[in-house]
């Protein structure tokens, strides 16, 4: 029987108390995976690793653990797959957290007026972003994603910056927005800026909203009830990384822990957002840490219900500072990808939808991941920055056309859906040229040209300062 080695990550560097070691059996975790059984962290680490009691990847029990997650697919969602028409619009690169992970950010000092410094990122004013989604809107997308570095100017709306101006402390990451080049105005004005006309405003990951409440007593839901009020529809679950203390104090030491991670999006939930949850997987972590993660969304969803997709990011590792330190070597094995999908599917019995992003695993694989569990093909992504930043090689803008040709020729149905999920539409393969039709102003014209570009938009691509 053939093996494959998990993965080219020299873990072992790493003194994790958390380790993938089980007193279950693999064929006891995939007879409940095959039964509908909830699943056990130790049931998810049998199935994530194919027994702990060999080494590597057991490609036989493999496609076991694959064929498991794709009759639970049919079962819970059927043979539809569904895309959004959405525009990435990322407010800036500016940043001071230092995730070791991340190529995305640039020094926040880089973009001070005085500074002299040479640097490829860039901040959007409130009105730039408003052109922006405004001739996105025309196109028929459906949804705007904005995630975003840490601006030090950026405060939630104009009380905040009242409370940071007078503040004496300094450990607040603040400075004034006269001190940069560019003011991207308050996170309330840049939501407000995205606010239109009927377009879906998926933005503000928990740890935009821990940097929206710094400083102050505020809850996350008055936070998130101000960005509500400002426009906000939805809430990504990104900054998720791997939901484990010790994995974050390693690549991400400045981010927020994974209890308080868990705070914010329970307060989105209760001021009535839906959110999504995320896994960035493949760098420093073992199998054990990814299951964990997994349990934490679990039991996330089970006290909130509204948690739309589960959406499984293998690490993207060439350009970022995990590598260019000799960190890692490598990313996530095609074996650990399917088997991400495969176990998030398994596992997540209270998550309806599974997302596959062609962003991170190319087209081919992409389409690959739709049997072994994943429903959902991501969106259109007419700007797609942080993935390509970090040395990402694959496309940043979708044709309807290119997911109708892909989703018929894997035998399934091509949907397209509304960022929530509760607005579906069949599109028939028969019947082209393939444009959306649930957004605003979506009138079936195709969005995106067989080059890539968007169709009758101005450039979405984001301005250098």
């Amino acid at each position: 029987m053939e093996d494959a080695a998990r993965t080219n990550v020299p873990r072992e560097q790493f003194d994790f108390d958390c380790v993938p070691e089980t007193d279950q059996s693999f064929e006891n975790a995939l007879a409940k995976a095959s039964d509908g059984d909830r699943l056990t962290v130790a049931d998810g680490i049998e199935l994530l690793t194919t027994g702990t009691d060999r080494e590597g990847i057991d490609l036989a029990r493999k496609e076991r653990v694959l064929e498991a997650a794709d009759r639970r697919r049919a079962e819970v969602v059927g043979d539809d797959v569904t895309f959004v028409a959405n525009l990435n619009n990322n407010v800036t690169t500016a940043c001071n957290t230092g995730c070791l992970f991340c190529n995305f950010k640039d020094t926040a000092q880089h973009f001070e007026e005085e500074s002299d410094d040479d640097h490829a990122g860039f901040t959007k004013t409130p009105e730039e972003s408003r052109r922006i989604v405004e001739s996105a809107r025309e196109t028929g997308i459906y949804e705007v994603t904005s995630v975003s570095g840490l601006h030090p100017a950026l405060a939630l709306d104009d009380d905040h910056v009242e409370i940071l101006e007078s503040s004496e402390r300094g450990d607040l990451n603040y400075k004034p927005a006269a001190a940069y080049e560019t003011d991207p105005g308050t996170y309330v004005d840049q939501m407000e800026a995205m606010d239109v006309e009927g377009i879906h405003l998926h933005s503000m990951t928990p740890e935009e909203a821990y940097h929206a409440r710094r400083g102050t007593d505020w809850s996350y839901e008055e936070v998130y009830g101000r960005l509500a009020d400002a426009g906000l529809d939805s809430v990504p679950g990104t900054a998720a990384e791997i939901l484990v203390d010790e994995v974050r104090s390693v690549i991400c030491p400045g981010k927020i822990g994974s209890d308080e991670w868990v705070e914010a999006l329970e307060a989105a939930a209760s001021v009535g957002l839906d959110t999504t949850a995320t896994i960035m997987y493949g760098h420093v972590e073992n199998e054990a840490h990814r299951v964990r993660h997994l349990k934490r969304i679990r039991d996330l969803q089970d006290r909130t219900d509204n948690i739309t997709e589960f959406v499984p990011l293998s690490f993207v590792h060439p350009n970022t500072p995990l590598a260019e330190r000799g960190m890692i070597d490598a990313g996530a094995t095609t074996h650990e990808d399917e088997l991400m999908i495969a176990v998030s599917r398994l596992f997540l019995d209270n998550v309806e939808n599974v997302q596959s992003s062609w962003v991170k695993y190319g087209d081919e694989q992409g389409l690959k991941m739709l049997s072994c569990g994943a429903n959902d093909f991501m969106g259109t992504i007419l700007s797609e920055e942080i993935t390509k930043r970090a040395g990402g090689e694959f496309g940043e803008a979708r044709s309807f056309a290119e997911y109708v040709e892909m989703i018929t020729a894997v035998g399934r149905t091509p949907v397209e859906r509304s960022t929530d999920y509760r607005q579906t539409r069949v599109v028939d393969p028969s019947d082209p040229p393939f444009g959306p039709e649930l957004g605003p102003a979506a009138d079936g014209t195709p969005l995106v040209n067989a080059n890539g570009t968007a169709a009758a938009a101005e450039d979405t691509s984001p301005a250098d300062d």
